[in-house]
């Protein structure tokens, strides 16, 4: 697997020139169009996919001229997303009903004639539409693999927090690049099953998903090659690259908050 990620001096470069051409009229607005780090990656066969790092839980896939969003949400704590100004979605998959996660207006900005949205049971009846997918089931759309997987606390006194059986995490196979987003979750029993997988988007916010600890253990059972931490509010994730530079994985901090 070949990755394209932008460097840091990259994303600084960028933002310069954007601001730049914005001040001169020749672009939109420089804090909305910059602020996203991009990381990019080869398929097997040499599609290429960018993943967007907008907000918290809130990832934009481009893939083969296909936009993918994951629990898209137009405004949390200082930041808000302009999801107006962005392509149309193909593809909406939501993970659960979480004001962080499960958000209307996002979804009615990014939603065309043709999105499917993909949600779990109860953001279905919620939301009103979508196709409902449960833990465990697998659907096919066009050439993109679909696999729902379970996410929940396991944590005595967390389990309120997210309910085995409710929520869902998904793994998409896109052209052979197999991308495991876990949802809200801790290191479950369940993450055994999670195999082959290229890129991982694990949580880390405690007492809500994973502790460090567990993130490094749930890693070292899924054995991605490329780890992004996310959903991590206030905690530091800075010891994570350390805590896993001899298991072999790429961990790539980015900022989601």
């Amino acid at each position: 697997m070949k990755s394209e990620g932008f460097k840091v001096k990259d994303i600084a470069m960028k933002k310069i020139i954007t601001c730049f051409l914005a001040a001169i009229g020749m672009t939109t607005a420089c804090s909305q169009a910059a602020s996203y780090e991009v990381d990019a990656f080869k398929t097997k066969s040499g599609k290429t996919v960018k993943f967007h790092a907008l907000v918290h839980a809130s990832i934009r896939i481009e893939y083969d001229g296909l936009e993918i969003e994951v629990d898209p949400v137009t405004k949390l704590g200082n930041k808000t997303i302009d999801y107006s100004a962005m392509p149309k979605a193909d593809y909406i998959f939501i993970t659960h009903e979480h004001g962080d996660h499960f958000d209307k207006e996002a979804m009615k900005l990014l939603s065309k004639e043709k999105t499917r949205i993909v949600l779990n049971k109860r953001c279905a009846e919620m939301y009103g539409s979508g196709l409902t997918m449960e833990n465990g089931q697998t659907y096919l759309f066009d050439d993109i693999k679909v696999e729902a997987v379970p996410a929940y606390n396991s944590t005595e006194g967390r389990q309120q927090f997210h309910p085995k059986g409710r929520d869902n995490g998904y793994i998409l196979t896109l052209d052979g690049l197999r991308i495991y987003i876990a949802g809200d979750t801790e290191d479950i029993p369940e993450l055994s099953s999670v195999k082959d997988i290229d890129i991982a988007f694990l949580p880390c916010n405690q007492p809500y998903t994973m502790t460090t600890d567990q993130l490094v253990k749930a890693a070292k059972i899924v054995k991605p090659k490329v780890l992004f931490p996310y959903h991590y509010g206030q905690t530091d994730v800075s010891v994570l690259p350390s805590q896993l530079k001899d298991v072999g994985i790429d961990v790539r901090l980015r900022h989601y908050e």
